[in-house]
């Protein structure tokens, strides 16, 4: 399988990446964390390490962790943009089967 960016997605990284000015792509991870287990952990993508995986949507790199890949095998991440003040990545991950309360953690 893979983890997977929608068009909204792809569309954000690159804005993102270009208006740092370097990267490669979106890391995607999980650390330990949270009441339900696992949280998400995004940032930028600057090297590829042994121990990651590399998957491509619409032109970007996703650079995943193989310990990660674990929790978030299928994943597909959608940008939403509901409003000025409400927008965000959005996690639509098969592999979860609980999460918190307040949606910050969860459990595979």
């Amino acid at each position: 399988m893979a983890v997977t960016l929608t068009q909204a997605a792809a569309d954000r990284v690159n804005s993102m990446l270009e208006k740092r000015g370097q990267g490669i792509g979106l890391r995607v991870g999980t650390k330990v964390s949270g009441c339900a287990g696992f949280s998400y952990v995004v940032d930028y993508a600057d090297e590829i390490r042994d121990n990651d995986e590399v998957f491509e949507s619409f032109g970007v790199k996703v650079v995943v962790n193989r310990k990660s890949l674990e929790q978030i095998d299928g994943m597909e991440l959608d940008y939403v943009k509901e409003s000025l003040l409400n927008e965000g990545f959005e996690f639509n991950n098969p592999r979860v089967k609980d999460s918190c309360g307040c949606g910050e953690s969860f459990t595979v």
